[in-house]
């Protein structure tokens, strides 16, 4: 067989690459990027990092620089449950450590999802976990959201038709792609929906820590961690240079996923859980976070006026109350991936809406990060963008 295409699994085959072109626009130079979900490197804590290599580093090489329990080490796992529990009020009774927020989808997908199971998603929903749950030859069906979150009526007809799904993947704090907060009421009448239906709920609380105001809900876990595995990373709330995130579930599922881990990366790395560990118990999460939550509110401030300025009344986006994102509608007949090529030759990058679809059926959207560009940028950015979308400058 020549056609090495010919020998791909049918898994693969189908795969898309949006999640690989995003990650190509990181300091793409020239270009001011909309379309990754990148933290802001101004606010990572450089001088923490080399001061606590520089001075401790030498006594915890032996940990730190080493292969690690694939459940990740008992010491970073015993602070990140004091964290946790701190922040949630809940002590988990199954955790372990991952290779940020994706590596714990994709263990979960390899220990539940057989080809042909039933997964429910949010739509729009993060690309990330629809190709997640496609790679895994799962059929991938949506349902309704809104400015409030999941709408559990929607939820409610999904689960009454159709096969028993094997699990619903929900983002309840400013979601990525439309920002949407999801109502603490909603909250409640899902993780008794999901009691209901004996239906196992995965919460990714990727930006639950960046709202701008500091507030909390109730997460889904600490509502019902019966039914409920909870996905969380370090890369939006710490920095990404180091790839670690978690799973917080039951103490029946966590092992599972552990075993499916020794056959992925075998273990996360030991220095990025030596690095975090040191920073939850020198107590400096809590000012990280208020500086990332003062970042991203003073750069949705200039979006929001960017956008006001430079789009006419054709067009509407979602009003986020945190995280990096907002959802972008335009008029009916507008081709948000069709506009590409001449985004890259204004300078302008974002992402185009139908991916966020399980069905791919959405062309008049588009989602804009604005976590990872200063003030001045998305000024400039929002105007090159009223020139693409034809709105004037």
């Amino acid at each position: 067989m020549s056609n090495l295409d010919l020998r791909l699994a049918r898994r693969a085959a189908g795969s898309g690459d949006e999640l690989s072109a995003i990650l190509s626009l990181v300091n793409a130079p020239g270009l001011i990027t909309f379309s990754g979900g990148f933290p802001a490197h101004e606010i990572f804590p450089v001088e923490f990092v080399r001061e606590v290599a520089d001075k401790e580093l030498g006594g915890a090489a032996p940990v730190a620089l080493q292969y690690t329990p694939t459940e990740g080490l008992a010491s970073f796992r015993d602070a990140l449950a004091s964290w946790i529990t701190s922040s949630q009020g809940v002590a988990p009774d199954g955790l372990m450590v991952t290779s940020g927020g994706i590596e714990a989808l994709q263990l979960i997908c390899r220990t539940l999802l057989d080809p042909g199971d039933r997964v429910l998603v949010e739509s729009p929903t993060y690309l990330g976990a629809i190709t997640a749950f496609s790679g895994f030859e799962a059929k991938v069906d949506s349902v309704r959201a809104d400015r409030d979150g999941l709408d559990p009526a929607s939820l409610e007809e999904a689960l009454a038709t159709g096969p028993a799904p094997k699990l619903l993947y929900v983002i309840p704090d400013f979601q990525n792609p439309t920002g949407a907060w999801l109502s603490t009421q909603r909250r409640h009448e899902i993780v008794a929906l999901a009691r209901r239906h004996g239906l196992l709920v995965v919460e990714d609380v990727a930006y639950r820590e960046l709202g701008f105001t500091g507030e909390h809900r109730p997460s889904l876990w600490s509502l019902a961690p019966d039914v409920v595995v909870q996905v969380g990373t370090f890369s939006k709330i710490l920095f990404p240079g180091v790839r670690l995130g978690w799973a917080a579930g039951s103490a029946t599922l966590i092992p599972h996923l552990v075993r499916a881990k020794q056959n992925s990366d075998q273990c996360a790395g030991g220095f990025g859980q030596w690095l975090a560990e040191s920073f939850l118990r020198a107590g400096r999460l809590d000012a990280q976070l208020d500086r990332a939550r003062a970042a991203y509110a003073e750069r949705w401030a200039a979006m929001s006026a960017g956008l006001t300025k430079h789009l006419g009344p054709e067009f509407s986006w979602s009003e986020p109350g945190g995280g990096f994102f907002t959802w972008l509608t335009g008029p009916a007949d507008l081709d948000t991936a069709a506009l590409l090529p001449r985004a890259r030759e204004v300078g302008i990058a974002y992402v185009p809406g139908a991916p966020f679809h399980p069905r791919r059926d959405t062309h008049n959207r588009l989602r804009l990060a604005f976590s990872a560009t200063t003030p001045d940028e998305i000024a400039e950015g929002t105007r090159r963008l009223g020139l693409l979308l034809g709105a004037g400058a």
